[in-house]
């Protein structure tokens, strides 16, 4: 028996009226993943982890919701979630450089740096080109102290994208350890050639001039920084640090005073106002800041090395002998030769 077309007409509006309100009000997979590309474009990773978390849910198989959502974690120090994320992109596309080279990141992150390197080699691998797989290569040897494979990697990184600061900089970084400072130096003239706004460029060129005793010259690099960025704590606590050298403990001193009120946990810049201070003849002020620097860092030998020299020119023999033995405990060599001039007088 046919159905005639007035009651198949009335069938498919009845259909089609059922079907209507989920097809208005539900999301597809990609409009929860494009809402979620653009609120971890705005910093809202919590929020687009949701959004990618939607997207899996509708289609467990799309690798760039795996992508981002571990790239997302990532951004929120969840380096263990992210690296879930990217393994189960690599399950589904093994041949993604992308995926390797952001797992090689995370490894990063978390200090597994030969980990590291064996993901940005894959990386390479499927894509000989991939410039950031290089310089994250780089970076993961450079943290291994290999400074000379980690220039070899900087040197393609630039090689395949000329306008890269960051390689510079890491290069620049590979090459004060070193002691190539006039290197270091022009990677570093590079990078603010290319960025004059570039405040690490000029930190990290700061840090060298200071090496070399161009005591001008870093002062004028750290000035710059503050210039750029008035609340980085590196750059007031290295110009500290050059007044210092010039013998300038007052300025240094205020220049720890303002790394410290940027940064409360920066342990080096009250051990180094700790030292400009023993200078100035405030020894108790001293010793106050090696306190808060061991505070911060127990395992700080120089803090205790320094509070040492302290104690003993107050006269407090035994708890000068007390930090100088932990000082060398932590690997101050120094250290055991106070001990051997002054304790076991």
């Amino acid at each position: 028996m046919k159905t005639s077309p007035i009651r198949l007409i009335k069938y498919l509006s009845f259909y089609l009226l059922l079907l209507f309100p989920f097809c208005s009000l539900g999301q597809t997979a990609q409009e929860y993943f494009d809402s979620g590309f653009k609120k971890s474009g705005n910093k809202d990773y919590s929020g687009a982890i949701q959004d990618f978390n939607k997207a899996i849910e509708i289609n467990p198989n799309d690798t760039n919701a795996y992508l981002f959502r571990g790239k997302a974690k990532g951004n929120l120090e969840d380096y263990q979630g992210a690296i879930q994320d990217f393994n189960k992109a690599i399950d589904l596309n093994p041949n993604e450089p992308k995926a390797y080279y952001d797992l090689g990141v995370a490894k990063s992150n978390l200090k597994d740096y030969q980990g590291a390197i064996q993901d940005c080699n894959k990386a390479i691998e499927i894509n000989p080109k991939y410039s950031e797989a290089y310089g994250s290569r780089g970076y993961a040897k450079g943290s291994l102290k290999d400074y000379q494979g980690a220039i070899q990697d900087y040197n393609k990184t630039i090689e395949l994208n000329p306008n890269d600061t960051n390689a510079y900089l890491q290069r620049a970084y590979a090459k004060g350890n070193l002691k190539d400072y006039q290197g270091a130096i022009q990677d570093c003239n590079k990078a603010i050639e290319i960025n004059p706004k570039y405040s690490k460029a000029y930190y990290v060129r700061g840090v060298v001039k200071e090496s070399l005793k161009d005591y001008k010259g870093a002062i004028q690099d750290c000035n710059k920084v503050i210039e750029i960025n008035p609340n980085e704590p590196k750059a007031y606590y290295v110009r500290g640090y050059t007044k210092g050298s010039l013998e300038d403990y007052r300025g240094a001193v205020q220049d720890y005073n303002t790394a410290i009120e940027i940064n409360p946990k920066y342990s080096e810049a009250y051990s180094s106002r700790g030292y400009s201070k023993a200078k100035l003849k405030d020894y108790q002020g001293a010793i106050q800041d090696f306190n808060k620097a061991i505070e911060i860092n127990p395992k700080y030998s120089e803090a205790y090395f320094y509070r040492g020299i302290t104690k003993s020119i107050l006269g407090n023999k035994e708890g000068a002998c007390l930090d100088w033995s932990k000082a060398g405990e932590l690997g101050d060599e120094r250290a055991y030769e106070k001990i051997k001039n002054y304790c076991n007088n």
